[in-house]
């Protein structure tokens, strides 16, 4: 079915940003979780398959901003104001939405986000 491909991660100091691309295709929602070294895979944000609902974690609520463009099939989070503390692996995938769980068991290669002090 769907393949999740992530894409747009790098380097940047704090205070900085990026933008983060996802593929995606069909009336789903879609999330963003991310993975730091030693941690389990969290929830960071998420967005009905309208579009017009989203939710984040309160640790990037006000700085991190998720879109979708369905015409092109792919999700998006915009990331400002990137803190040390965001550094990890960041994937996307179908969500449950009212929820913070993933809805597919299988994900993506996860894009890097690193951001230096």
């Amino acid at each position: 079915q769907v393949q999740l491909v992530e894409s747009g991660g790098g380097l940047v100091q704090a205070g900085g940003s990026l933008r983060l691309s996802c593929s995606a295709s069909g009336r789903t929602p879609m999330g963003w979780f991310r993975q730091a070294p030693g941690k389990e895979r969290e929830f960071v944000a998420s967005i009905t398959w309208t579009g017009t609902s989203t939710r984040y974690a309160d640790s990037v609520k006000g700085r991190f901003t998720i879109s979708r463009d369905d015409a092109k099939n792919t999700v998006y989070l915009q990331m400002n104001s990137l803190k040390p503390e965001d550094t990890a692996v960041y994937y996307c995938n179908v969500v449950v939405w009212g929820t913070v769980r993933a809805a597919l068991d299988s994900w993506g290669q996860g894009t890097q986000v690193t951001v230096s002090s």
